[in-house]
């Protein structure tokens, strides 16, 4: 139990600074502020020449949605990275039992993605003078965790599939996108095609979005709760897919030699 612990704290703390070659924490500006606050931006004007929401409808979905960037790319460069570096193989021929391994380095990613949802939704509301009742911040603050957690389950599966393709910040990229037009960020679900809506509510964000915007409008926690609850399992869901596939992935990497890119 001691290893296991050890390897799921020390060894994900250590996985995650590795992950962005990190020599100076200056890099963490325009990667994790920067360029979540211009998207932000740039949706918010497009939505009021578009006159479809108020400021407070983009806010909330971009500060939720932002929360997936470190938890896709964060978690499919984990593997990745360690295939490009010729370090997979070794990380695996290791006594350290698998599931504490690939569970700790989630641990940072989830706080990661977290902190950069409420820096966006914080500077953003600043910048684009977004009042929202004091009471509803904390229970905000708290879907924004459990969204960060549903996130890094569906970016677990991701790196799953950094065990069968040669580049993940594409595959990132393109998750990215479909939770942008899927989940309700900058259009409601309930405006999307009809095909489109049960892939919404099959997707992390899309109950936490919902949820974060009925309590900036003055719903009580326990109105949202059934939401909250809904992208929890989600977020659980996609973690115990991303588990199986890691598992069977390493089996048939290990059956055709193709554990790490040549």
């Amino acid at each position: 139990m001691r290893t296991s612990l050890r390897i799921f704290f020390i060894g994900g703390m250590t996985s995650y600074r590795a992950l962005f070659h990190w020599l100076t924490p200056w890099i963490l500006i325009p990667t994790f502020v920067l360029s979540p606050l211009f998207q932000l931006v740039f949706f918010v004007f497009v939505g009021r020449d578009a006159g479809y929401a108020d400021d407070t409808f983009y806010l909330i979905g971009n500060a939720v949605q932002l929360a997936s960037i470190p938890c896709l790319f964060a978690m499919g460069n984990t593997i990745g990275n360690e295939r490009y570096f010729q370090t997979l193989g070794l990380l695996l021929a290791s006594p350290a039992r698998r599931l504490p391994l690939f569970l700790g380095r989630s641990l940072p990613v989830i706080v990661n993605g977290f902190l950069v949802s409420l820096v966006v939704l914080v500077t953003g509301a600043l910048l684009l003078r977004v009042s929202m009742a004091a009471a509803a911040w904390p229970e905000i603050v708290g879907v924004l965790v459990v969204t960060s957690f549903s996130c890094t389950g569906l970016g677990l599966a991701a790196a799953a599939l950094a065990l069968r393709v040669r580049e993940t910040a594409v595959l990132s990229n393109i998750i990215a996108g479909l939770l942008i037009v899927f989940c309700g960020v900058n259009v409601a679900v309930s405006a999307l095609p009809a095909w489109m809506q049960p892939i919404s509510n099959a997707l992390p964000l899309t109950h936490g979005i919902e949820a974060a915007r009925d309590l900036a409008a003055g719903s009580s926690w326990g109105q949202v709760s059934g939401l909250v609850v809904a992208e929890a399992a989600i977020g659980l869901a996609w973690a115990a897919l991303g588990i199986g596939l890691l598992f069977y992935f390493e089996v048939e990497s290990r059956r055709q030699a193709t554990l790490e890119l040549a």
